[in-house]
């Protein structure tokens, strides 16, 4: 069934440890495992940065209970620690990767928010980083949520020349 809007576009997390190689072959297992139909998420970014696909990117996914209908989700393998604790532990090579797939699918889904699952969920730490710290830090192409709070109702209200020149004073 294809999905009939992308409101969000969520990062997840494997929640897996950095010594385990998987991908979206095992996520699929996994999930299934769990009685779902498939992999639950639309794209998989393996820990050498490779970005493999899971279900369509159309396609109504099955990562946040509540959203899958209006979301697309994007696994980043790992975020625990050898010891099973939530860990921010990604690679370089998955850092340029998620910049990358987030800019695709904006091209896609311009209007989306890119969030965390724990943004979603509150009973949730997925991605175990700090979502909006990373977009304020990231120059993500075609985002217009740069700040992490704005909504659509926020730009509805605002005309071209509400937006001011941003000024770059260290002290800002």
């Amino acid at each position: 069934m294809a999905r009939e809007q992308t409101k969000y576009i969520v990062i997840h997390c494997s929640a897996t440890k950095p010594s385990m190689d998987i991908g979206a072959k095992e996520i699929d297992r996994w999930h299934r495992e769990r009685g779902w139909l498939k992999i639950g998420y639309g794209k998989v970014i393996r820990r050498n940065g490779e970005v493999e696909q899971g279900r369509a990117d159309d396609a109504v996914q099955a990562h946040v209970k509540g959203y899958n209908h209006c979301s697309y989700g994007v696994c980043v393998v790992g975020g625990l620690s050898e010891d099973n604790k939530n860990e921010d532990n990604f690679t370089g090579e998955q850092w340029e990767s998620l910049k990358r797939v987030l800019e695709e699918l904006l091209v896609k889904y311009p209007d989306a928010q890119i969030v965390g699952h724990y943004m979603l969920d509150e009973n949730k730490s997925c991605p175990n980083f700090n979502v909006r710290e990373y977009l304020l830090n990231e120059d993500v192409q075609g985002y217009k949520f740069q700040d992490g709070l704005t909504d659509d109702a926020d730009l509805a209200e605002l005309e071209p020349d509400d937006f001011p020149e941003i000024e770059t004073d260290d002290e800002l």
